[in-house]
């Protein structure tokens, strides 16, 4: 779920393992700096007193964060490099980061053991394993299956606890042509000649 104000648009990502903290996209309508332009991610405390706080800040677009399973990390998603591509730091940092995709990438997932990252290129589905002791070491990534399934938002499909399954929308045939769009004129001059006392 959105929530969006005149001023700003918060989408939420991820709980924490201990469900103390949310990580959320925001962008702040009202910072039109050029310091502040895309989207950032905060930390909303879910304990004591609800402010945001940054996690991560910059002129780019950071988006589709996801705790890893032992709250130790944060997988997301920018457009620092010209596209975007998947990216992890620690949390609650300071600290490094790493990229993760190569060649473009979206909607990280971590596996339920936290020694694989998951994440969409387009019609791939790929697959990184990775090391987070004694220091954090990605491997690099390769494709898992390849398919036409729906993209819809920063969270459209999920991993089962084994990630051996995946659960993804298939586009309808039907519906692989071009989209139509109607548009009705004067359609409450119809409501009133269909509807009886219809002012």
């Amino acid at each position: 779920m959105t929530t969006e104000t005149a001023l700003q648009q918060q989408v939420p990502h991820s709980f924490s393992p201990d469900g103390s903290v949310l990580l959320l996209s925001t962008n702040n309508w009202a910072d039109t700096s050029s310091a502040n332009a895309g989207f950032d991610i905060s930390v909303l405390p879910l304990n004591g007193e609800r402010t945001l706080r940054p996690f991560l800040q910059t002129k780019f677009n950071e988006e589709a964060a996801r705790f890893s399973p032992d709250g130790r990390w944060v997988a997301y998603v920018s457009d620092e490099s010209g596209r975007f591509e998947i990216y992890i730091r620690p949390y609650p940092g300071p600290g490094g980061k790493w990229q993760i995709s190569a060649e473009g990438g979206g909607e990280p997932h971590w596996s339920r053991s936290g020694r694989e990252l998951f994440y969409r290129d387009e019609d791939k589905m790929m697959i990184v394993d990775v090391e987070t002791k004694p220091t954090f070491r990605p491997a690099r990534p390769r494709t898992l299956f390849e398919g036409r399934y729906l993209l819809l938002d920063f969270n459209d499909y999920d991993v089962a606890p084994d990630g051996m399954r995946f659960l993804m929308i298939k586009p309808d045939p039907a519906e692989s042509g071009a989209a139509h769009v109607n548009v009705v004129l004067n359609w409450f001059e119809d409501v009133k000649r269909r509807v009886p006392g219809a002012n």
